[in-house]
């Protein structure tokens, strides 16, 4: 069974407490990336996370992977815990944007906000990009160059409760009829069509979003996990592969390939992706599997070693 995209992993809203390594899994992590946002202070150091934590966890690395320094984010953080009285956690209570690594702003009541320098933002340029959003933004009340924008931040938003997935279609849709070639659109569009087993519809969308972004590693391995799923496990195989080529260290896109090798009955080419599966991700369920097939097939190899030497 492949390992597939965060909205298909995440449990239920209900559950009480996820694991350290359900946190690395469900946000695909290294134990190194999340030890250094804690040392950073954007992290508290826990053993057992909410649902929340886990929201957290994520627009954090939504902020990391646009290239917003660590240093950037806690002091955003701060300056916005001081600028809106009684806000104790930005990243849940305020949607948070950025546009560069030097600049994070936040929807607050219905406003823009860059706390570190006190202003407020009339508007975002049209390559800015929203990292997720709470509350739910109005799209009506965004100007015409935004509005992509904003349905892509009420798309989140409300695909975050399982109860409002369908909402959440709608929202992506709308920005697709703002700007057709919104990669991350098609992308969360295509998860959502894969949760549902509507696989020709996902397929649709992620093969969108890489027409729109040729390099987007994370929708070759969603388009992976589709061909794998449909049957078509060699295309699988290299799609994976040019994941791993656009992003080395994409610990999920080892363990897949890993996963269509065995398929495929080429345990020694599977070998090297759990061998470089178990180097990014340590601990866990996932990592525990990956190190008993690495052990099966050294197993194997060398019993066929054995008993070819037998034969001579």
């Amino acid at each position: 069974m492949t390992r597939n995209t965060l909205a298909c992993r995440v449990r239920e809203v209900t559950a009480a407490v996820y694991s350290r390594a359900d946190l690395l899994r469900i946000l695909h992590l290294t134990p190194r990336q999340l030890g250094n946002w804690e040392r950073a202070g954007l992290i508290a150091a826990s053993t057992g996370y909410s649902f929340a934590d886990l929201l957290k966890v994520k627009k954090v690395r939504d902020l990391c992977a646009m290239r917003v320094r660590p240093a950037v984010i806690r002091q955003s953080l701060e300056a916005m815990q001081q600028q809106a009285a009684g806000m104790t956690n930005p990243l849940l209570d305020a949607g948070v944007f950025s546009t560069n690594k030097h600049r994070i702003a936040f929807r607050h009541e219905g406003k823009l906000l860059e706390p570190i320098a006190g202003q407020f933002v009339m508007d975002f340029a049209p390559g800015e990009k929203v990292v997720t959003s709470t509350p739910i933004p109005t799209p009506e009340a965004a100007p015409q160059t935004n509005e992509a924008a904003v349905w892509f931040a009420r798309g989140i938003a409300l695909e975050e409760n399982p109860a409002t997935q369908t909402a959440a279609l709608a929202a992506y849709q709308k920005v697709l009829e703002c700007d057709p070639k919104h990669a991350a659109a098609h992308i969360n569009l295509g998860t959502l069509y894969y949760n549902r087993q509507d696989f020709n519809l996902a397929e649709k969308h992620y093969r969108a979003a890489l027409e729109a972004d040729p390099r987007y590693a994370l929708a070759y391995f969603d388009l992976g996990n589709v061909l794998d799923e449909t049957g078509r496990v060699q295309e699988a195989i290299r799609t994976y592969k040019t994941a791993i080529q656009l992003a080395p260290t994409y610990a999920d896109a080892h363990y897949n390939l890993a996963l269509a090798y065995e398929k495929t009955r080429e345990p020694r080419k599977a070998l090297k992706h759990w061998q470089a599966y178990v180097k990014l991700d340590t601990t866990g369920p996932w990592s525990v599997h990956a190190r008993n097939q690495i052990q099966r097939i050294l197993q194997a190899d060398g019993l066929k070693l054995v008993h070819s030497r037998a034969k001579h």
